[in-house]
């Protein structure tokens, strides 16, 4: 027997809509006890109060205990739910549901496989800083095991969903008399999707070393594959990396290519051409450029007061992934340190060959 990754998009209706998912399983189309992952987007503002990743979170483990006649904490031990905030423009917020099941034989070409990683709870004081970038690193390492890809060249996109801080836990943590990388709610986003970008690459061999100093500082250092999300809803690391291995079953594979600005769409055509096939899934990252400018172009994305960058970015990247791929449900999340050079991103393509 060989394992097989399997993937289900799922149009949503809002944060709770479960229906979909529950028809699925109702129909037989997909197994729930073979569920190793849910990544989707929700229509909130994917900022410090973004409380629909929460909700949809919630939502999908009630379901999946009520289907698996489960306690919801048995969920969380063996599916990794990351819920991305944030449907601006004309992003459909959608679920990508992956399945790893078995096969009689595994294909004659290496085809997509799946393997999930989870790091220990963060203290307050470690969101952000070394310990979250080697406890990632560790987690990686044990996702690619656990989906058997032996090359970090294998790899082709790492999803992370990482904490971050409020003012409780800030607050908590100086009770202790420990100190947090920052007081700023927003800013913790920043830090700890990027040392957790830090620790894919670290794990990956894509740097040497990825010391604490260089969170949102050297932006020389950073991962083609990664992808972060933060949110409120948990505090812990949980890890979905995808790749092709040989020994898989199935027709789905992966392919990546880095975006070097908003507007490189290039990157994404490279990968349909070198791929082949019918699209299936699209994942990607989006950051206003940090110089201020796209090609020589002044933006005001970092600028606007009103609406934070992330939003403006995601809006802008998902218009340009929508105009190649032909529709809107794509999977696009803002906040892009370390994941990509500063101002672009990975973008990640699933097709059925």
């Amino acid at each position: 027997m060989a394992r097989r990754t399997r993937l289900l998009r799922l149009a949503t209706t809002g944060p709770s809509d479960t229906a979909p998912l529950a028809a699925a399983i109702d129909k037989g189309e997909v197994d729930p006890s073979a569920i190793v992952a849910i990544v989707g987007k929700t229509e909130g503002n994917g900022c410090v109060n973004d409380f629909t990743r929460g909700y949809a979170t919630l939502a999908l483990k009630l379901l999946l205990a009520e289907r698996l006649k489960c306690p919801p904490s048995e969920i969380e031990k063996r599916v990794a739910v990351v819920m991305s905030g944030g449907t601006e423009g004309g992003l459909s917020p959608h679920l990508l549901v992956f399945c790893r099941d078995e096969a009689p034989a595994a294909a004659s070409a290496p085809r997509l496989a799946i393997g999930v990683g989870l790091t220990r709870p963060f203290k307050p004081e470690e969101i952000g800083r070394q310990a979250q970038i080697d406890e990632t690193a560790s987690a990686v390492a044990g996702a690619m095991k656990d989906a058997a890809i032996a090359s970090a060249a294998d790899v082709h996109f790492v999803q992370i969903k990482c904490p971050l801080l409020t003012k409780e836990r800030i607050e908590e943590a100086a009770r202790r008399g420990t100190k947090t990388a920052t007081e700023d709610t927003y800013y913790s986003m920043a830090v700890s999707r990027g040392a957790s970008a830090l620790g894919v690459a670290l794990a990956l061999g894509e740097i040497k070393a990825a010391p604490e100093a260089a969170i949102c500082k050297d932006w020389s250092l950073y991962s083609s594959v990664a992808s972060s999300s933060a949110g409120v809803e948990l505090l812990r690391n949980e890890i979905v990396v995808l790749g092709n291995a040989a020994g898989w079953a199935g027709d789905l594979v992966i392919g990546h290519d880095v975006m070097k600005d908003a507007i490189d769409a290039d990157a994404a055509r490279r990968v349909l051409a070198d791929l082949g096939g019918t699209t299936v899934a699209v994942l990607a990252k989006a950051e206003a450029a940090p110089s201020g400018e796209i090609r020589g172009r002044r933006h005001t994305m970092l600028d606007d007061s009103d609406i934070h960058s992330t939003r403006h970015a995601r809006a802008l990247v998902g218009g340009v992934l929508a105009g190649v791929i032909g529709d809107t449900m794509l999977y696009v999340s803002g906040g892009a340190e370390h994941q990509g050079p500063a101002g672009g991103g990975p973008v990640a393509i699933i097709t059925k060959v």
